[in-house]
């Protein structure tokens, strides 16, 4: 296989374009993994620790690729700090199997690469031909920039290989365990809404989708955010805890899905009106909020969340009428959340239309042989 080659996952899909189908058909839904964790255990942490590292150099904008020296030297101390004991901190090997899964490109590189089931040899051509190399092109421009790719390739990789498994610490040290991780990357001239109104009048952009063409878009959105949010509150099952214990990952898609919910518009339906103007980003100034504090044993979920303007943010914290706001927006936020799950379970028809692929079979089971994979190649057993 050549080095700057893709190689198609068994499954008969590349692996890049399952993401992208994957981000396209908001209706899909990854099954939770079903095997002890005790036995996910015994898997090799390489790839998935290294395929995370990735992940969170393209959430950062870092380059792409990297000479094999750096590539070395980052996966090596990520595998000694979080490896399983006993497993030997070897960056080749992930890379060459994250390679073969068609996921990580190495250009420049004559003749075949080694498959990752080698030993001296493996490391001994790495050694020789020190490779540049990195997450193919489309799958890094996707998780550069789509906020919601991230947490739902983040969310499937938790599920099927930490699940029950603590994970903190290493997506602190990849940095992606952080509030910004559902943020989309910024537009590099994003327009004004003024500059956008104008160039439709002169008819030199194409309009807006109708409220009924969009709906099922953003309730299948909506929808998806919310099972991670779920997926990550369901570790806290069993564990006594007098409050919501703060995690990035939840937090981020939950803040996420409730702005999806808002449209950009406060959620007070006695708002007395929001700012016309906006952020840099050319984003509407707009806060989430908890309508029930986490220390006071609300829940991290956008059921139980609302996006407020300013002004109404401090009346729901401040204002002497703050409590009979607070029931309000309480019952606004369930009462929303519940149309847009009803909408989404309404919209099968349109998730039929959309392509087919998701991420269960990006990091699922091989031909239903109960080897997790990724790209339909094993991550070792």
């Amino acid at each position: 296989m050549d080095g700057s080659a893709v190689s198609p996952v068994r499954r008969g899909r590349g692996i890049a374009g399952v993401l992208l189908q994957e981000i396209a058909r908001p209706g899909s839904r990854p099954r939770l993994p079903t095997r002890p964790a005790r036995h996910r255990r015994r898997r090799l942490a390489g790839p998935r620790f290294t395929l995370l590292w990735a992940i969170g150099r393209a959430h950062r904008g870092e380059p792409r690729l990297l000479s094999w020296g750096e590539t070395e030297e980052a996966v090596r101390v990520l595998l000694k700090r979080h490896g399983m004991r006993g497993e030997r901190p070897r960056p080749d090997y992930p890379v060459a199997a994250l390679h073969r899964a068609g996921l990580w490109s190495l250009p420049g590189v004559a003749g075949d690469v080694p498959t990752a089931h080698g030993d001296s040899g493996l490391r001994s051509w790495f050694a020789d031909n020190q490779p540049v190399g990195g997450l193919i092109e489309p799958v890094y421009d996707l998780l550069n920039r789509s906020g919601e790719a991230r947490l739902a390739v983040i969310d499937q990789l938790l599920c099927r290989f930490f699940d029950g498994l603590e994970y903190e610490e290493l997506l602190a040290d990849v940095g992606l365990y952080d509030d910004g991780v559902a943020e989309d990357a910024a537009a590099e001239d994003p327009p004004h809404p003024q500059d956008r109104a104008d160039r439709a009048d002169r008819s030199e952009e194409p309009e807006e989708p109708e409220e009924s063409e969009r709906w099922p878009v953003e309730a299948a959105r909506y929808e998806r955010l919310c099972r991670i949010v779920e997926h990550r509150e369901a570790e806290n099952h069993g564990k006594r805890a007098t409050r919501t214990v703060r995690n990035p990952i939840r937090s981020a898609s939950a803040r996420a899905a409730v702005l999806s919910r808002s449209q950009g518009r406060c959620e007070n339906p006695h708002c007395t009106g929001q700012p016309t103007d906006v952020t840099d980003a050319r984003l509407p100034i707009i806060e989430v909020d908890h309508v029930v504090g986490l220390a006071l044993g609300g829940r991290d979920h956008p059921m139980q969340m609302v996006a407020l303007c300013p002004n109404c943010h401090a009346v729901k914290t401040r204002g002497s009428t703050r409590e009979a706001l607070r029931a309000v927006l309480l019952a606004v936020a369930a009462e929303r959340h519940a149309a847009l799950s009803r909408s989404a379970e309404e919209t099968q028809p349109f998730r039929a239309a959309m392509p087919s692929g998701d991420l269960d079979e990006y990091v699922g089971d091989v031909q239903g042989g109960g080897t997790t994979a990724v790209g339909g190649v094993a991550l070792g057993e």
